[in-house]
């Protein structure tokens, strides 16, 4: 293999047969598709759309990039890539900390995961070589409890574990990996799919020493990775110390939003709260807040450690993350940050997506509010809400309907119009009546109701790159386009997204042109950025969302109007969706042949 930025070795894990195996990579894929999330979607795409998630035909991809482990900014991301359980489309799920960079330093670029262990079991990973160890002591073990095991075991210098807990063990739809602790891969269902394997963790033992991946014109990287990091340094919103996103991390965004009215409240019946103050940026770190960490080679540290010191939600976690305050916080009616936080500390122990976790409970709150369920839970009860939790997560009694799923929950119910969801998928913490390009990012998302597609939140809430009205529909079609491939291409790079609020197109090709040899401008990073989103989308067609009506919202936000500052707007899919197939060139939501053609898909 040609490209620099490789080691050009994967691992290939047959679970069943318990054996471990090596190729190499394949460069014209790593051309068309440049590794990560990408590259990731291909062989998910090869392996077939009509596999059942949980059946041993699936496969569970860990995935790195070109630049993963070196010295770019921001490249200490692993992604995850499989058919998901909660919504039967392909799902990619990323990760930071430094386990990605650590497997590119062990030798490895991507493992990849078919089968079915008859036992519980590991996958250990040094000096390029793997091997599956059993795991039977670990299995019922929560995520803090597996990381000490193998710190005792292998000692906790250069040493990574990204592992499962209870949620993923049993089948959880929405359980994740978590990694180091308290960085999760949370979205997607990637921890039941490991569940359903009996694969409970992957350990990676590897220091940067001599490791890093090597540029092909390393003269020419360092003045790329220079000038990318220039764009960092000096962005409004990454700016170390000075930025929003540095100082208060995402949770920077909870007072913005729930101001201009685009802020989903007690199950998106309301778009603006006051309550919504206890959980923000400013109250978390006046408050709770005790460190700022961290990942491999950011200089960013958007990660907010925060400390409940006493009571009965003592607890300290990493992170207070905007997304997670939110589903637990104003979405189900709790404005108190600390059971906020103990509740966060819950879902990383059992391994959660905190997201699809209060979306579950805020559709109970509502059903019971309605007298659709006689399983009492209020508004801001948040002592039952984690009583809840521990039933979803070892499925006892309504916790094994919760542990479905919002979407499933809803239908149990008696009322799929509770379920804020796409695809089976719940919303994050945006409100499409009052962000309207957000609404068609949920809406055409390729995992499921999603943000980290095509964060159109950046034009029409921060201004970047230009900023455009958050409530006119017109031209949010094309808009949208250039955010979901852009954000496609940094994926498959590998790098933390949020690069993307200061690097653009031509920084993410100076820096993959310089790594890997291969010379890219920033026209063929929205070119392959575009081939990546159609690939992924033509799989869910295949996969049985080939239909118009898969693209929707929830008739909470078409039907009914918005609160707050963005009173009596709902989204206007109805112009959005017709602009954005004309923009893409699909057909009622399905690629056509032609345009699989055009970008040498097939």
């Amino acid at each position: 293999m040609n490209l620099g930025g490789f080691k050009n070795r994967e691992m290939l894990i047959d679970l069943s047969a318990g054996a471990v195996d090596y190729r190499p990579i394949n460069e014209e894929l790593a051309r068309k598709f440049i590794g990560g999330r990408g590259l990731g979607v291909k062989y998910v795409y090869d392996n077939g759309a009509q596999v059942e998630p949980f059946s041993e035909d699936n496969i569970l991809c860990l995935m790195t990039g070109p630049v993963t482990g070196s010295r770019s900014s921001m490249s200490g991301r692993m992604c995850m890539v499989t058919k998901s359980p909660l919504t039967g489309t392909v799902t990619d799920s990323h990760i930071g900390g430094w386990s990605a960079a650590r497997l590119k330093w062990s030798g490895i670029d991507n493992v990849i995961f078919k089968g079915a262990s008859d036992k519980p079991v590991y996958l250990y990973i040094e000096n390029g070589q793997g091997e599956l160890r059993d795991a039977g002591d670990l299995w019922g073990q929560g995520t803090r409890a597996t990381v000490k095991a193998m710190q005792e075991r292998y000692g906790k210098e250069d040493l990574s574990v990204i592992c499962i807990g209870q949620a993923g063990e049993n089948l959880v739809r929405y359980a994740g990996f978590m990694n180091e602790h308290d960085r999760a891969a949370g979205r997607g269902g990637t921890g039941a799919v490991a569940g359903s394997k009996k694969l409970k963790a992957i350990v990676i033992k590897a220091g940067q020493k001599g490791n890093m991946p090597q540029p092909v014109q390393d003269e020419e990287y360092k003045k790329a990775n220079q000038k990318a990091l220039k764009a960092i340094m000096e962005g409004g919103l990454t700016a170390p110390k000075k930025g929003g996103l540095s100082v208060y991390g995402t949770n920077v965004l909870t007072s913005i939003i729930n101001e201009v009215g685009a802020l989903p409240t007690m199950n998106s019946k309301f778009t603006h709260w006051d309550g919504a103050e206890g959980h923000s940026g400013e109250t978390v770190n006046a408050t709770l807040l005790v460190a700022d960490n961290t990942c491999h080679a950011c200089p960013v540290a958007c990660k907010k450690e925060v400390e409940v010191k006493e009571g009965k939600y003592k607890t300290r976690v990493e992170s207070f993350e905007y997304e997670s305050g939110w589903a637990l916080g104003a979405n189900c009616g709790v404005s108190d940050a600390a059971p906020i936080s103990f509740m966060i500390n819950l879902c990383n122990e059992y391994g959660m997506d905190t997201i699809e976790l209060g979306n579950t409970l805020s559709c109970m709150m509502e059903a019971y509010e309605r007298g659709l369920t006689e399983e009492k839970v209020d508004w801001g009860d948040a002592d039952r809400m984690i009583e809840l939790t521990e039933m979803m997560v070892f499925r006892k009694g309504v916790g094994d309907i919760l542990a479905e799923g919002t979407a499933r929950a809803a239908k149990a119910f008696g009322d799929e119009n509770l379920a804020m969801c796409v695809k089976g998928q719940a919303i994050p913490a945006y409100d499409p009546r009052g962000i309207q390009g957000i609404g068609l990012g949920y809406a055409t998302s390729n995992r499921g109701a999603c943000h980290l597609r095509g964060y159109t939140v950046a034009s029409e809430i921060a201004g970047i790159p230009m900023p455009t009205d958050r409530l006119v529909p017109e031209g949010k079609g094309e808009l949208l386009k250039v955010f979901q491939d852009l954000l496609a291409f940094s994926d498959s790079m590998n790098i933390c997204k949020f690069s993307s609020f200061s690097e653009n197109a031509e920084h993410y090709a100076e820096q993959y042109s310089t790594m890997t040899g291969v010379n890219v401008t920033a026209d063929d990073v929205m070119k392959i950025g575009e081939r990546i989103y159609n690939l992924e989308r033509h799989y869910n067609n295949l996969a049985g969302f080939d239909k118009r009506e898969d693209d929707h919202l929830p008739k909470r936000f078409t039907d009914e109007p918005a609160s707050g500052n963005s009173a009596g707007h709902v989204s206007r899919m109805d112009v959005m969706l017709n602009e954005y197939y004309q923009v893409r060139g699909w057909v009622d939501g399905v690629v056509p042949e032609e345009k699989l053609k055009e970008l040498n898909i097939v």
